[in-house]
């Protein structure tokens, strides 16, 4: 009876490692497949080059708009007080009409 239950523990043993070791190299192989690849790799740098070109177009746009917002404030600010004649521009013809 001891030698049939030694028998049967070492039986589940192996089984039990056996188990362990095919789920450690099934793990093993998802990894691998998970794994960021030199090719996928290459396509996240394009990825990320494209999107700093993106926000640098955008940051020079923003720029441009803030030039415009202080340019017009200053035109409204300025508006207020008494225009000099060295700052009037040259008077503009008016359009001539053909009836």
């Amino acid at each position: 009876m001891n030698v049939l239950f030694n028998d049967v523990a070492i039986a589940i043993v192996f089984v039990i490692s056996g188990w362990m070791l095919k789920t450690w190299l099934t793990h093993r192989e998802k990894m691998k497949g998970l794994s960021i690849t030199k090719d996928g790799l290459a396509s996240s740098d394009e990825r990320l080059a494209r999107v700093e070109q993106a926000v640098e177009s955008i940051a020079l746009e923003i720029e441009r708009i803030g030039e415009g917002q202080r340019f017009v404030t200053k035109l409204l600010n300025d508006s207020g007080q008494p225009v000099n004649a060295q700052r009037l521009p040259a008077a503009v013809p008016e359009p001539v009409r053909i009836a």
